[in-house]
């Protein structure tokens, strides 16, 4: 059979640092439990505010990884 099949979920991932970091972090955090993880496509970044400051960047993923058929 030719081709592949890839699954896509949505994870978010926050930092107190940065939207790079958020976004390793949920890279990191899902590839402990999703295997043959493919494509991250960054769908909102954000910042949460408390008193007027920036605590934390939030970034939103669309994750593909390949679907393996049982």
């Amino acid at each position: 059979m030719d081709g592949s099949v890839y699954k896509i979920i949505e994870i978010v991932g926050t930092s107190k640092n940065s939207w790079e970091e958020a976004t390793k972090n949920a890279i990191e955090t899902a590839s402990k439990s999703l295997e043959d993880l493919r494509v991250a496509e960054v769908v909102k970044m954000d910042v949460a505010v408390e008193n007027g400051k920036v605590s934390a960047f939030r970034i939103r993923l669309n994750l593909s990884f390949k679907y393996h058929g049982e």
